[in-house]
């Protein structure tokens, strides 16, 4: 997507900070806040507004983030996980794109000074304040910044000096808040709310150039409730009058704003805009994709090697291709290690580096075809294999295997569990989409708003987390015979047309070109999901973590000519900001726990407190909804927990239910 820049300066708070050192003036380098790694990708990333203490920031684009890694004389630091990786090469259609990881570094004590020059740089972001002595309404510009601790940055606010208050007659210094009224449209942008033109119904004051504006809003917390009052000329107009159907229409139409990257669409933007408050849940949902890190096979490593030697010689790979002693010169310089490399073996990976990149149509090609599936095959086929011993540890990707004896009166549906001592996952963000998800499988990629200005970044921000998990294996032969049952009977029969239904609404678009069955996941894969929900909210009770803390991968998918069937699930929990877990979740593999666990899961499915309601729920027209006897009283977990947003479940498709024979455990 190409932008253009707006006209304000980049962000670069440490080299502001240097030139006012320069020039010999006092400037204050605290911080205004901190998060965790996990909140930074899927809360508050480029483009999401974040909640401080006393005002609201937005991170900015990743050109920014630039200035601060050109901090360190050293190359900014990478997250090897090169599956990843090509997959995020795919989505951002950016052929060199790496991961990186926050701009952080740990302190030795409280008072040392390492990483502080790093942090994530942000902008106030809405820029019109409130001033909670007067009224005022105003930009930034006309409020004090307050940031004298260095180590108290809840203590960083805007003030206004010299408040009169409402009476006129005072003169104390007042704190401002954030106004809390933006525009969004569904194509991405985001726009300050213009409270001038919106008092005046689209002109100008008739009494000044810049009129003195105030919000009076005396019942936070009700929707649009403010009323804005020029002083000026003595205008008012209330906020609730831009809500609903009718407020839509006097919304001024959207501008094409993209605030984090201080850019516009070049173009404009024809979507109409719709009225958000700055906490609203659904002003940003990131795009991400994550894999769990496997032992690499001779081909991805070959390929990774490649890469790396493209990266690091750039232009000198296709000079030097025929000097082998000349490129292991230059790759023990950029730290590529090919010490083990035989000469055929290193003509083998110069040859595979030189290979042209895809071109523009190929790349739209691979995504319009790209299955989440793909991600998840290469993971399947390594946990089908049995580790070598107990707590085998592969070096690479930190993988610990056991494998676990049954339980004689573990289900017999349940055929192999493996307990994943220690393992990594990495997640990377792709970009963003405001007011609805972006469902990767089934939207228009042009909604997914870039987190850079360059058309090709060379990186995005992605996390590790290292965990623990549990895995279970379910018996092919019976699941492919209980999915050929299931795929005749009238409630799989009303669950498809529901995801006709919805699909055709909700992504229109898309549906031109793909047909809703093509995105409905197989019966196999609504019952390791329902599974899966159960099995989380009974483990919850057991290992010490909140239902919220644990997670699902879902391996489901009938047998291909390229990839195997498969029918299993890893549970795991995971933490981005130490070195693991403890070991409560993994500790329930063991055969009687692990037993006691998933007869007391599935007994508890049988019931729910919305029943019969829950039970007998089916889909019918015009109902759209993706689930059937589910709710959040029996199957439905946390957002944290669930990778479909509770979509795709039904515990008819787990046990028997009265009016219903389908369940897979009887």
């Amino acid at each position: 997507m190409s932008l253009l820049y707006n006209e304000q300066r980049p962000v670069d708070p440490l080299g502001d900070a240097d030139a006012e050192n320069d020039k010999q003036v006092k400037h204050n380098r605290a911080k205004v806040g901190s998060s965790r790694p996990s909140s930074l990708l899927y809360t508050y990333g480029p483009g999401a507004i974040m909640d401080l203490p006393q005002f609201t920031i937005m991170p900015t684009g990743l050109d920014d983030w630039n200035r601060i890694w050109r901090r360190r004389e050293s190359d900014p630091p990478q997250i090897h996980a090169p599956r990843l990786r090509q997959a995020v090469r795919t989505h951002m259609r950016a052929p060199n794109v790496q991961l990186r990881p926050f701009p952080w570094q740990p302190k030795r004590n409280t008072f040392s000074s390492e990483g502080a020059d790093l942090g994530v740089p942000a902008r106030v972001f809405p820029q019109w304040l409130r001033c909670t002595g007067c009224d005022l309404l105003g930009l930034v510009s006309q409020f004090s910044y307050v940031n004298t601790h260095p180590y108290r940055s809840d203590l960083a606010r805007f003030e206004h000096p010299k408040c009169p208050g409402r009476s006129g007659e005072g003169k104390a210094t007042r704190p401002a808040v954030p106004a809390r009224y933006l525009l969004a449209c569904a194509a991405g942008h985001l726009d300050e709310f213009p409270y001038d033109l919106w008092v005046h119904r689209g002109r100008r004051c008739g009494k000044a150039e810049f009129p003195f504006l105030k919000m009076i809003d005396r019942t936070a917390g009700k929707g649009a409730s403010a009323t804005i009052h020029c002083a000026s000329c003595g205008e008012r107009r209330q906020m609730n009058e831009a809500q609903g159907v009718a407020g839509a229409a006097k919304l001024p139409r959207c501008r094409g704003r993209h605030p984090h990257l201080d850019a516009f669409e070049p173009k404009g933007c024809v979507a109409a805009t719709k009225l958000m408050l700055i906490g609203a849940s659904n002003l940003w949902f990131p795009s991400t994709l994550s894999i769990i890190v496997m032992p690499e096979s001779a081909e991805e490593k070959a390929s990774d090697l490649a890469d790396r030697l493209r990266g690091a010689l750039g232009d000198k790979l296709a000079k030097y291709a025929g000097n082998l002693e000349l490129i292991r010169d230059f790759a023990a310089t950029a730290k590529v290690d090919v010490t083990g490399q035989s000469d055929d073996a290193l003509t083998a990976l110069v040859a595979i580096a030189l290979q042209p990149p895809p071109s523009e149509e190929e790349q739209e090609a691979k995504l319009r075809d790209w299955d989440p599936v793909d991600l998840l095959v290469p993971e399947w086929r390594y946990l089908l294999k049995d580790p070598i011993g107990d707590r085998h540890e592969d070096p690479a990707s930190g993988l610990t295997l056991s494998r676990r004896d049954r339980d004689p009166q573990l289900r017999p549906e349940i055929t192999r569990v493996l307990a994943a001592e220690r393992l990594r996952k990495v997640n990377a963000l792709t970009g963003f989409t405001r007011i609805d998800a972006f469902d990767r499988v089934g939207d228009v990629p042009r909604r997914l708003v870039p987190l850079a200005r360059e058309r090709y970044p060379d990186w995005t921000v992605a996390t590790e987390d290292r965990g623990e998990g549990v895995f279970l294996q379910l018996a092919e032969e019976r699941v492919a015979a209980w999915e050929l049952k299931v795929e005749t009977s009238k409630i799989w029969e009303a669950h498809k047309e529901a995801h006709r239904r919805n699909f055709n609404r909700r992504f229109s678009e898309t549906a031109e070109n793909i047909h809703a069955d093509e995105r409905l996941r197989p019966p196999r894969y609504w019952l390791v999901h329902s599974l899966a929900h159960v099995l989380i909210r009974g483990m919850a009770m057991e290992c010490g973590y909140s239902a919220a803390s644990l997670s699902e991968r879902l391996y489901a998918w009938p047998g291909t000519d390229e990839r195997p069937p498969a029918a299993g699930l890893l549970i795991v929990t995971t933490a981005s900001d130490s070195d693991g877990t403890l070991g409560g979740l993994v500790s329930l593999s063991e055969p009687v726990r692990l037993q006691r666990v998933v007869s007391s899961a599935l007994e508890r499915a049988a019931r729910c407190s919305s029943d019969p309601i829950c039970a007998r729920r089916t889909p019918t027209d015009p109902e759209d909804f993706l689930h059937g006897a589910a709710c959040h009283c029996c199957v439905m977990a946390s957002e944290t927990s669930c990778e479909r947003a509770n979509r795709f479940l039904d515990r008819r498709f787990l046990i028997d239910l009265p009016g219903s024979s389908l369940g897979f455990f009887g």
